[in-house]
């Protein structure tokens, strides 16, 4: 049987970094709940206290200004993100990659947030929020602190994130018109599988790329050197043979049971290769692309 637990629901945010900040390793926050609640079935988490924040106003936010950029609550649902049509048409990518995240009952429950605090190397949204410049924003009773997020993730299920912290939103900057990008999964089964390697591709209106990946490395990778090499030269076709050769030594990838470090390199400089292409020639995610 699960270990026993007291069930708290917050009423502001004040009062729950208080309890945060008091009770540190011995809460634990819930908002979709999708994996903390599979492993307190497990036994895999040992903690006195479930804080459910579903109902603070500043976890629910899903804003957009114009000019400025789009702030993602904690509590947002891949459902929503995947069904936004300001996401479809402003961060194509990231709206298709929501979309790939399991099945549509458990987006309905899975949070964006959620899915970068499980900093899973193979994280779905981690990539294209990365292309978008996401900052973390970050509560704590001595204030809050943002974070980009290429600097959130430190390890396999390991942030930057203090016991007595608590996310309570992502903000994407806003991209512009004319801002192209798209999202590529390959995984065993069509459907609702986890990722062998996923990548996200932009082409922002200054013509600049921006590229990043996940499942091949400890942390989701924010692709910056191979970034350097695109934007030296004239974005082409050539150019993204050149990428997906290079990818491969920018990359730690490993073999596990869904396969082996050596495909996982094949599939990282196939996925550039075809992301790239795909998104120099105008295309947009219009479902999830698999390799």
């Amino acid at each position: 049987m699960p270990s026993k637990f007291s069930y708290l629901k917050p009423k502001t945010l004040a009062d729950t970094v208080h309890i945060l900040a008091e009770s540190g390793p011995e809460a634990k926050i819930l908002a979709g709940g999708t994996d903390l609640l599979v492993g307190v079935r497990r036994r895999q988490y040992s903690f006195q206290e479930l804080l459910d924040i579903k109902g603070l106003p500043e976890v629910n936010r899903f804003d957009y200004t114009p000019g400025q950029g789009l702030l993602i609550g904690a509590a947002v649902t891949m459902n929503q993100l995947a069904e936004s049509v300001l996401v479809q048409e402003r961060y194509p990518a990231l709206a298709a990659a929501a979309r790939s995240v399991a099945s549509y009952q458990l987006r309905n429950r899975a949070t964006a947030v959620g899915n970068i605090c499980n900093a899973s190397p193979g994280a779905d949204l981690a990539p294209a929020l990365l292309i978008f410049d996401a900052v973390v924003h970050i509560a704590r009773r001595q204030g809050q602190r943002e974070v980009p997020l290429a600097d959130f993730f430190v390890g396999v299920k390991r942030t930057v994130l203090s016991p007595q912290e608590l996310v309570t939103g992502i903000f994407l900057p806003d991209p512009g018109l004319g801002d192209r990008s798209i999202f590529l999964k390959q995984s065993r089964l069509k459907g609702h599988d986890l990722a062998i390697v996923n990548v996200a591709v932009r082409l922002t209106p200054q013509q600049k790329i921006c590229l990043a990946m996940g499942a091949v490395a400890p942390t989701p990778l924010r692709l910056a050197g191979l970034e350097e090499l695109l934007d030296a030269g004239m974005p082409s076709k050539e150019l993204a043979e050149k990428a997906a050769a290079e990818v491969k030594g920018m990359i730690k990838p490993i073999s596990d049971v869904r396969a082996s470090a050596a495909y996982r390199e094949h599939l990282a400089g196939v996925l550039v290769r075809r992301g790239l292409e795909r998104v120099l020639a105008g295309g947009v995610n219009d479902h999830v692309r698999q390799a």
